[in-house]
């Protein structure tokens, strides 16, 4: 049996499993939410104002156009984009033509997705390739905000390289891996 013919066979006796709990989480996000899921939320919701204070800390020329920023992190442009009424925010900052990336390159961002971005992600929309954060708008606290700011940012500056959120490498993955051969490589490159 091939090996992606083995993936499918128990991706296929899984598949009723995973049904039944997505269906269970559905259903768990539509009840009311009980008296310890309230006490999880932050004493001081994120609002789009308290959001505006945060983006113009970064930036102060930060432009606001609708329900979406748009400012520089480090010489980088950055889109922050929320909805108040559907309780998201998202980080946005566009890397590259999605129809330009090669094979290799689709397969290294989704490793790094897996391991080494953490709370960042690549993403493809809209014909790019992305960087990304993405979160519930009023459970997001400051801190979340910046340390999502800063993954999101290193996702992108580290694309080609690293592929890192600059956080550190989630084990399990192979990122790691794929790092310290470069190492190696790099130093082989040194011998005489």
């Amino acid at each position: 049996m091939r090996p992606h013919s083995i993936c499918r066979s128990i991706a296929l006796c899984w598949l009723p499993v995973i049904l039944l709990v997505c269906s269970l989480a559905s259903a768990q996000d539509q009840a009311e939410p009980g008296p310890d899921e309230y006490e999880q939320l932050p004493e001081n919701p994120m609002t789009a104002e308290r959001l505006a204070e945060l983006i113009l800390r970064v930036d102060e020329d930060a432009t606001l156009i609708g329900a979406s920023w748009q400012f520089k992190v480090a010489d980088i442009d950055t889109i922050v984009v929320f909805d108040i009424a559907a309780d998201r925010m998202r980080i946005i900052i566009p890397i590259t033509r999605a129809d330009e990336l090669e094979q290799d390159e689709l397969l290294r961002v989704m490793q790094a997705n897996f391991d080494s971005a953490l709370d960042a992600r690549y993403a493809i929309g809209q014909g790019l390739l992305w960087g990304t954060f993405i979160h519930p708008l009023g459970a997001l606290t400051d801190k979340e905000f910046l340390v999502g700011l800063g993954q999101t940012v290193n996702v992108v500056v580290s694309y080609g390289e690293s592929y890192s959120s600059g956080m550190f490498i989630f084990s399990g993955g192979d990122s790691a891996e794929i790092e310290q051969q470069k190492l190696i490589e790099e130093l082989k490159d040194l011998s005489i």
